[in-house]
């Protein structure tokens, strides 16, 4: 048996066509058919079953493509050690990658290494496709690569993430955009753009990040396609174009101010950049001790430059200050989020019919502590991006329609009569969407959004002319509230307590838009509502509080139930929203502009924002609800308890709460970061 005998079997069984593998090659079909026939009479045993036009492996052919793959890997080390030893070096690794990647982000990691590692050569092999990049790894041409596209769905090859990319919109800094905060691509359809060929990978991610949001390369109005990212420079400066570009490329303009980049709603987060090497090299690398002299120096200056990736992801992986001064019940900075990088496919198979999947998701947009569980995701298009589209959903098409309500109470009846698929919701109708009967849940709780254990987050609002001052004060007055609210639970929760829910008469708010309910509270003699509705009211009108804290002490939540059938038959789709949750966290904790521009999309001040949901640089006290994910099943049993003992409430006391709860969603979703 020849090496090359062997390498001409390996692409053949790769693509299982003898033409595929004649063009990967370079040679013919009959010359192929030639090496193939000879190996199997070498090996006096066929290697492939051949069915018509198509072949298939014998199982003596797969064990030889699992095996064989390590002695052309043996073999080109071998030469490549051999030519160190003739050049007269004795440690010396190649990195393969793309060009932007070779320009841009390598070189002051190269820089570092050498600085620590004078004595050990390096050598950049650039390569002008992910293919080339593969090829590379896997024939020995490339001891290690780097890439931004990922390679996970071949078995030769292992990829680790090393860093975050950020895209972002480029504009020359005279542009009329160069000045926005942030931009959404539909803003943008009516400029020119400039970006680089098809087959790039910022190309490769700008086009699937726009299937995923549902725009075309068609609906814009101008698109120009150069070769290189100087002429992407060049039309940007001196033409206006408006460009697509990473974060390490163009430096050098940003930092003398002739470009500006401008963040994208629809790439808010960074996609991951991959260190990808062979596993035959990761074997290797395992057994380091264990080689032979020779081996450790081939090896080990390999092993040094994966340990300074490492220090360095260590460092990226945390980009922000953590919050301070916060609670022990409060959580850190969360794990980094990011967008899944597209996958890179040498041979891709052909489209399936596809079927429409319907996700209908109740919101409430204007309670900013569930920003992240609905507004945030629905204006970053997070959903699209990580619902599945493989297995069983391979070809589905979603329509993802988000519906906003003022409180909680529509969204119980709608998921009772399945016109929601999930919702968001506070703590009292969390427990009324549950439904308990025959011990049977109509809903799955599925993660926590936000919550407070000191009880924060409902109040009772008075005019600041009103004579009460205390709860005790209540009794024969009449209260408006949001029924089947958090606030009403509150509420009566409170009375409850102080047993005084029988001398208290409470009444519907019927008009829940906040600039309107001073003049409610005119009608009455107080309200109680949720955050941010009395902060709202008290920037617009003479209220003030009068409960400075909580009577009975519970913590405040808001979370998220899906309805029971779609958890059972849609797990997959359950798992995508809550990773859609958890970068929506990610981004709220790490982005500086976040509370101005969720302040932008509700029309709120930035302030109220700010102090209703805790950014990722405020201290606990400046808020009142943390973004929260863990489910707490001894606040759910609390609340319960409380809840039980009031009349006409005894029902919420079957719910099974070790069903109710479905927390391994979540740990799904978090193990996926």
């Amino acid at each position: 048996m020849e090496i090359y005998q062997l390498k001409v079997f390996l692409e053949v069984a790769r693509c299982l066509s003898f033409t595929e593998a004649a063009d990967a090659l370079n040679l013919t079909q009959p010359a192929v058919s030639a090496k193939i026939k000879s190996l199997e009479s070498s090996l006096n045993t066929p290697l492939f079953n051949r069915l018509g036009r198509r072949i298939e492996l014998t199982r003596v052919g797969q064990y030889l493509l699992e095996e064989g793959a390590h002695l052309v890997d043996l073999e080109a080390l071998l030469i490549a050690e051999i030519e160190d030893i003739k050049q007269g070096k004795f440690s010396a690794f190649k990195i393969g990658c793309m060009n932007e990647i070779a320009d841009h982000w390598l070189p002051s990691i190269l820089f570092e290494y050498r600085q620590k590692y004078p004595s050990v050569q390096t050598k950049c092999l650039r390569v002008e496709t992910a293919e080339k990049l593969y090829r590379a790894i896997k024939n020995g041409e490339a001891d290690i690569g780097i890439s931004d596209l990922s390679f996970s769905e071949f078995d030769e090859v292992s990829e680790t993430v090393v860093d975050t990319v950020q895209y972002s919109l480029v504009t020359s800094s005279s542009h009329q955009l160069a000045q926005h905060q942030w931009l959404s691509l539909k803003e943008l359809l009516h400029q020119p753009w400039v970006l680089l060929p098809d087959g790039t990978p910022s190309r490769i991610i700008f086009e699937k990040r726009l299937r995923e949001v549902g725009l075309r390369l068609s609906d814009f109005a101008h698109i120009e396609t150069v070769d290189s990212p100087s002429l992407v420079r060049t039309y940007i400066l001196q033409g206006h174009y408006l460009g697509f570009v990473s974060d390490f490329e163009f430096q050098i303009e940003r930092q003398s101010g002739l470009l500006q980049t401008i963040p994208l709603e629809e790439f808010a987060l960074g996609t991951p950049l991959f260190l990808i090497l062979s596993k035959r090299l990761e074997r290797s690398l395992h057994s380091l001790n264990r080689a032979s002299f020779r081996g450790r120096q081939a090896l080990e200056p390999i092993q040094d430059f994966i340990t300074l990736l490492g220090e360095h992801r260590r460092s990226w992986a945390h980009p922000g200050k953590a919050p301070t001064s916060r609670p022990m019940a409060a959580p850190t900075t969360p794990r980094v989020a990011r967008f899944q990088a597209p996958n890179f496919l040498i041979r891709t198979g052909g489209g399936s019919a596809s079927d429409t999947l319907t996700i209908t998701i109740g919101t409430q947009n204007r309670t900013i502590q569930t920003a992240t569980a609905g507004l945030i995701i629905q204006r970053l298009g997070l959903l699209e991006h990580f619902l599945p589209q493989t297995g069983r959903y391979s070809g589905t098409q979603y329509q993802v329609q988000w519906w906003d309500y003022s409180s909680g109470a529509p969204i119980v009846a709608g998921l009772e009569s399945k016109q929601l698929d999930i919702g968001i919701l506070g703590d009292y109708p969390l427990l009324l969407s549950a439904n308990q009967a025959a011990d049977t849940a109509k809903t799955r709780l599925i993660s926590f959004v936000a919550s407070n254990p000191d009880g924060a987050g409902n109040d009772i609002i008075v005019p600041h002319t009103s004579q009460l001052s205390c709860i005790e004060d209540l009794r024969d007055r009449l209260i408006a509230v949001p029924f089947s609210s958090a606030a009403h639970s509150m509420v009566m929760r409170s009375l409850h307590q102080k047993n005084l829910l029988d001398q208290v008469r409470l009444t519907s708010i019927d008009n829940l838009h906040p600039g309107r309910l001073v003049n409610s509270a005119s009608q009455v003699d107080g309200y109680a509502y949720f955050a941010p509705f009395h902060e709202i009211a008290k920037h617009k009108g003479q209220c003030r509080r009068l409960l400075e804290r909580s009577v009975d002490g519970l913590p405040t939540f808001h979370g998220v139930v899906v309805r029971a059938d779609i958890a059972d038959q849609h797990p997959e789709i359950v798992v995508a929203y809550l990773k859609a949750l958890l970068a929506a966290q990610y981004w709220y904790a790490t982005t500086a502009a976040a509370a101005d521009l969720v302040g932008q999309w509700v029309n709120l001040e930035a302030e109220i924002v700010s102090k209703t949901l805790l950014t990722g640089e405020s201290s606990y006290g400046e808020g009142v609800f943390f973004p929260e994910t863990q489910i707490r099943s001894d606040w759910l049993n609390q609340h319960v308890t409380q809840l039980s003992e009031i009349v006409g409430h005894e029902h919420l006391g079957q719910i099974n709460l070790n069903r109710w709860v479905q927390s391994e969603f979540l740990e799904k979703a978090v193990a996926s970061l």
